[in-house]
C-alpha cells in the first residue's frame, strides 16, 4: 500500500550526555535526502574539528527505505547501529543524527559505548519533542479553483475556515482573464468529493475544482 503520511521533525535539536568524563553531543536535524543528511555530518566535523570521533545514522524516505549507519572510528556496531536503532524507534524519517564524541581517557567497552551514543540521541529527541518539532507530513493532490477577482478573499477565508488547504492566491496569471484569480489548494486524496462541495457551496456553484494530477508533502496537524 503506498505511503499517505509520515512523521519528520520541523528542525534540528541537540543534547548533550557524559560517560568517565567522555562527552557525547547528540545532534537531530530534518534531511530530505541523502545528501542533505551528509551535509548536516559535514557540519558537524566542521563545527568540532577537535572531536576525535563524528558518529552517525539517518532515516530517509517516507517508507523509511533508506538506512545508514557509521561508527567513525568507534568499534563496529557500538556507535552507529545503537543510534540508527534509535531513530528506528521514533517513528520519524527524513532525519539524521551525528555523536561527537569527545574522549576522556577512560575506555568505556561496548557496552558502555552502546549506551552513551543511544541516550546521546534519545536525548536529543527528547529535546526535539519538548520544543514541539515532530512534524506531520501528508500526501496531498493539487487542485485549483479560478474566482472572480473581487470574490477570492471571501471565499479563500471561507475554504480556509472550513479547513480546506489553501496555498497561493494567483493574480494576472499568463492565460488567465484579468478578472480571474486563480486558489491553489492542496487536497486529501480521499476528500477531492468533500472538498469539491465545498468549493461549489463557496462560489454558489459559479466555480469549478480543477484537480490535477500532481502530488506533495504538505505539514499537517499532529
Amino acid at each position: 500500500m503506498p505511503v499517505t503520511a509520515y512523521t519528520t521533525l520541523s528542525g534540528p535539536a541537540e543534547a548533550e550526555v557524559e560517560a568517565k568524563r567522555s562527552r557525547f553531543l547528540a545532534h537531530v536535524a530534518p534531511a530530505a535526502d541523502e545528501e542533505a543528511a551528509r551535509a548536516v555530518i559535514d557540519a558537524a566535523r566542521r563545527a568540532h574539528h577537535d572531536a576525535r570521533h563524528h558518529c552517525s545514522a539517518f532515516v530517509l524516505g517516507p517508507d523509511r527505505r533508506t538506512e545508514r549507519s557509521n561508527d567513525d572510528g568507534e568499534p563496529a556496531g557500538t556507535a552507529g547501529s545503537p543510534m540508527l536503532d534509535v531513530l528506528r524507534g521514533s517513528g520519524l524519517t527524513d532525519v539524521v543524527a551525528v555523536v561527537t564524541r569527545w574522549f576522556g581517557g577512560t575506555l568505556l567497552g561496548t557496552g558502555g559505548l552502546i549506551r552513551a551514543y543511544s541516550d546521546a540521541v534519545t536525548e536529543a529527541l527528547t529535546e526535539a519533542d519538548a520544543r514541539g518539532l515532530r512534524v506531520r507530513r501528508e500526501l496531498r493532490r493539487l487542485a485549483y479553483v479560478d474566482v472572480g477577482v473581487a470574490e477570492a478573499g471571501r471565499i479563500e477565508h471561507e475554504l480556509r475556515a472550513a479547513g480546506v488547504d489553501v496555498g497561493d492566491t494567483g493574480y494576472g496569471l499568463a492565460g488567465l482573464p484579468a478578472n480571474l484569480a486563480r486558489l491553489h489548494l492542496a487536497l486529501p486524496p480521499d476528500d477531492v468529493d468533500s472538498i469539491a462541495a465545498q468549493v461549489a457551496a463557496a462560489t454558489s456553484g459559479a466555480a469549478d475544482l480543477v484537480v490535477t494530477d500532481a502530488l506533495d508533502w504538505a505539514s499537517a496537524p499532529g
